[in-house]
């Protein structure tokens, strides 16, 4: 395979990954709005903190209220990161491997980024959001389906399993951090009654509630909702899920030694987790630490698989 071809197939499994999961992180927050006690405000803003948008954010809008931030993660073409950019990188990375990739893919893109694009204002909009994130969800997984189904497992295939969940390991690790936000600005008092609330809802954007039921066989709380996403094997959205599947990837491609060894060394590092009170600042900077490592793992696929010559093969 070419290395232009399978860094395309790379880059659209990430940036398809990254349009379902910000649709999920916003659902967070807006959901958080409608069940937390109205003496209990919470900042948007720590959503623009959490994807590291401070700068591109202050130089597009000076209030840090709801709209902005919505608009900033959903629609603005000038962040790179929001979903409408993201479904454009799917999209022009899909068009030009349509070669490689179930030709119903092209297709669905498609479809799903004109809906994005025609009904984008009832994302910004508060009172039907709801209605437009599931659409947007439901119709990455209507993708994500269909490559399971239709795709030869060759090293196309490979490629994009790395994308998907390199991007999903990522995004599980902001979607924590940003819940730990609001549990830090939380008083004392209040984190009984916040936290069942805040991790409830966490668990339900991963689609992680009845699997937690069933794994953990408890009530809801901080430190084993966070463990949960953390640590489980199974669990398809859980860190070392994703990792596992990245390294099982890159071990069935050539020059993985390095990326291997770096997957392996990164799962084994476990934050110590036995109450809610562990969920601190500290736990915060392991996060942020472990965003900088998976952004590491990036640039070593990049180096041993796509910075060739024209024409050389991944």
């Amino acid at each position: 395979m070419l290395s232009r071809v399978a860094e395309r197939l790379y880059w659209s499994a990430r940036y398809l990954e990254r349009v379902e999961n910000t649709a999920r992180l916003v659902s967070v927050y807006d959901e958080l709005l409608f069940d937390l006690p109205r003496d209990i405000e919470i900042s948007w803003y720590n959503l623009i903190e959490i994807n590291s948008g401070v700068e591109q954010f202050e130089q597009r809008y000076k209030v840090k209220d709801e709209r902005n931030v919505v608009k900033f993660l959903l629609a603005d073409d000038i962040n790179p990161g929001s979903m409408l950019s993201s479904l454009k990188a799917v999209r022009e990375n899909i068009r030009t491997t349509r070669d490689v990739v179930p030709e119903e893919m092209w297709e669905l893109i498609n479809e799903l980024d004109l809906y994005a694009r025609q009904n984008i204002k009832q994302g910004i909009n508060r009172s039907e959001r709801h209605v437009f994130l599931n659409t947007i969800i439901e119709g990455c997984q209507k993708i994500i389906g269909l490559l399971a189904g239709a795709m030869s497992r060759d090293c196309g295939w490979h490629f994009l399993i790395m994308g998907r969940y390199l991007e999903r390991a990522d995004m599980n690790s902001r979607i924590i951090d940003a819940a730990v936000s609001v549990m830090l600005q939380s008083k004392e008092e209040e984190d009984v009654r916040l936290g069942q609330v805040v991790w409830s809802k966490v668990l339900r954007s991963q689609s992680a509630h009845l699997d937690y039921r069933r794994t953990v066989r408890s009530s809801i709380n901080g430190a084993k909702a966070v463990s949960f996403l953390l640590n489980d094997p199974c669990f398809p959205r859980s860190l070392t899920y994703c990792l596992e599947q990245i390294r099982e990837a890159a071990a069935k491609l050539p020059r993985a030694g390095l990326i291997t060894a770096q997957i392996k060394a990164l799962s084994e590092q476990h934050y110590p987790i036995s109450s809610s009170e562990d969920i601190n600042a500290e736990f915060h900077d392991y996060l942020n630490d472990l965003q900088l490592q998976v952004i590491e793992i990036n640039h070593h696929i990049t180096e041993s698989w796509f910075n060739f010559r024209q024409g050389d093969a991944a």
